[in-house]
């Protein structure tokens, strides 16, 4: 059995663990140099995420910084919040640097025996791989550009959410910081991620139309910080927000993966977590296959599609409602939002299924 990834990043490192510790053969066709890439950012796993990875042997436990507290400010209301979670004795989610998980994945990729890194011209390789003629049982395509994707799998919903994300770390004085919070601000949603009790992660979501200058970010960040004694901040990167949903997850024996099948706005910090659940069901799939002896083909990714597409699809699209929600209720400033989230902030059972809902997702 010979499974073949295309890609490197996070979502192809644990999807490479998890089949590694099936005894299934991995080979990687990296091609990108993620190592040079998102020093500054940051992910929110949830915690049924975190205890999916540590089954998987990777363990987030010293690398981590948990979250115990959650609160969702706007404009109006910048110094009371409309919504909170928490605080609970357990961790809602947890948050990590990319680059550290990145780095802890690798390190696990050293010890394993199973895995293949290839080195062939894009070209000629992406050629073999549309034309049905390559040795493996299975490809799995995380890259949503790359020849297969654009050849194969290029029928999209598309959604351009006409913001720019800009993200940064805040150096800071030394202080308890479990708590997440977020602005949803005239600007754009901006989202305060504690990394450890002298960093924050900060994901600013800036809409095109504001026409914010770059050395004016910093200032707003300043503006919306509620707590912390700012020393410093890292380099600031940006990058355009766009969504995307994918029609069909598999041809053949390709299936695309990750961002190429959902590409969410980054307010919820769902993304990954949508991922990680994919990964989950998809090795409790292949589970099955090979308890009954199956060999694996393109059987299992067709089950794949039906069990995750219209999940997905609902998940993907609650978030895109989110953000025209927040968006609609910052152009009438607040007026009518106020009155249903004082409303919502004491209902306990819409609490409890929000959180349920970024916990688990919709499956």
């Amino acid at each position: 059995m010979n499974i073949c990834l295309i890609g490197y990043g996070i979502p192809c490192l644990i999807l490479a663990n998890v089949l590694i510790n099936k005894n299934i053969k991995i080979s990687i066709f990296d091609e990108n140099n993620y190592k040079k890439k998102f020093k500054t950012r940051t992910l929110g796993i949830a915690k049924k995420n975190i205890d999916f990875l540590k089954k998987e042997n990777i363990n987030l436990k010293n690398n981590a910084w948990f979250i115990n507290n959650i609160k969702i400010f706007n404009e109006a209301q910048n110094n009371k919040p409309i919504l909170s979670f928490g605080p609970v004795n357990d961790k809602l989610f947890s948050i990590i640097k990319y680059t550290k998980f990145l780095n802890l994945l690798e390190k696990n990729m050293k010890t394993k025996k199973l895995i293949n890194f290839i080195k062939k011209n894009k070209t000629t390789f992406y050629n073999s791989i549309i034309n049905n003629k390559n040795e493996f049982d299975l490809i799995i395509n995380f890259n949503e550009n790359n020849k297969i994707s654009k050849e194969l799998f290029f029928r999209k919903e598309y959604k351009n959410y006409k913001s720019l994300a800009y993200t940064t770390l805040i150096y800071h004085q030394k202080c308890d910081n479990r708590m997440a919070y977020q602005v949803f601000t005239k600007f754009g949603p901006i989202a305060f991620l504690p990394c450890s009790n002298k960093q924050t992660s900060i994901v600013f979501s800036i809409l095109k139309d504001k026409n914010i200058e770059e050395d004016k970010v910093l200032e707003l960040i300043k503006k919306y910080n509620k707590k912390f004694i700012i020393k410093s901040f890292a380099k600031l990167k940006k990058f355009s927000l766009k969504g995307s949903i994918l029609k069909n997850y598999y041809k053949k024996k390709i299936l695309c993966f990750g961002d190429n099948i959902h590409k969410i706005h980054p307010l919820a910090g769902q993304g990954l977590n949508m991922t990680i659940r994919d990964i989950n069901i998809l090795s409790e799939l292949i589970d099955n296959k090979l308890d009954l002896g199956l060999c694996l083909d393109k059987s299992v990714l067709k089950e794949f599609e039906n069990k995750t597409k219209h999940y997905n699809y609902l998940f993907a699209n609650s978030i895109n409602f989110i953000f025209e929600l927040f968006k609609l209720d910052s152009k009438i400033k607040n007026n009518y939002s106020n009155k249903i989230f004082n409303f919502l902030e004491n209902n306990s059972l819409f609490k409890k299924y929000s959180i349920n809902f970024a916990d688990k997702g919709l499956i």
